[in-house]
């Protein structure tokens, strides 16, 4: 057991076996088809949930740890986070970003079209009545994760490929993008609560 923990890649894989085994006993216990799209809609929000953890998780890794140590980290030591950790963060930092939007895109779909253009229009497809303020509050958080996701791809990523020198730049423009790459880091982390306020709000209350 001790061999098998000790490497990662093999614990992930036994996590996700014993949870496919988990989601099959559900299916199993539940009686329902595998064809039957609320099957379907469980296992794109178990996607959707097991994404969004590992992204935020490192959105606040990031916000709470490593942006806020760095400074007091001795020079020296610093080309070690460049060259290695942040990296490695931010490969599954950007590809579970756009994993939590497919995967939430796709439960969204899977409730119905009708359900998914209602919470993208914010409740305003069909006219804003009384009983669609639920989706103008969730169609809030959706959006709030998209615009984190576009943040993540097109701000954040682009310019911490140049603050770890994976583009070469002169001194300026590396100070430059580190500096943008931070506020839009810390706009994500601004965004996140709110965010995840309307996923956790919305299913608790309107299901």
């Amino acid at each position: 057991m001790g061999k098998l923990l000790s490497n990662f890649r093999s614990t992930v894989l036994l996590s996700l076996v014993l949870a496919g085994l988990m989601i099959f006993a559900f299916v199993q216990v539940s009686g329902r088809e595998w064809s039957d799209m609320t099957v379907w809609q469980a296992i794109f929000r178990w996607t959707h949930v097991f994404a969004g953890i590992l992204w935020i998780g490192l959105l606040w890794y990031f916000n709470f740890v490593q942006i806020r140590v760095m400074p007091s980290i001795p020079a020296e030591l610093k080309p070690a986070i460049g060259k290695h950790i942040a990296p490695e963060a931010l490969f599954w930092f950007r590809w579970s970003a756009l994993a939590t939007v497919l995967a939430g895109l796709a439960l969204a779909f899977s409730r119905g079209h009708a359900y998914a253009i209602e919470v993208l229009s914010f409740g305003m497809a069909g006219g804003l009545t009384e009983d669609q303020k639920g989706y103008t509050l969730m169609g809030v958080g959706v959006w709030l994760a998209i615009i984190m996701f576009l943040n993540v791809w097109g701000v954040i990523w682009p310019n911490q490929k140049r603050a770890l020198g994976m583009i070469v730049v002169d001194d300026d423009a590396k100070a430059k993008a580190g500096r943008l790459a931070m506020l839009a880091s810390r706009i994500n982390m601004l965004l996140s609560l709110p965010m995840l306020t309307a996923m956790a709000m919305y299913q608790t209350l309107f299901g």
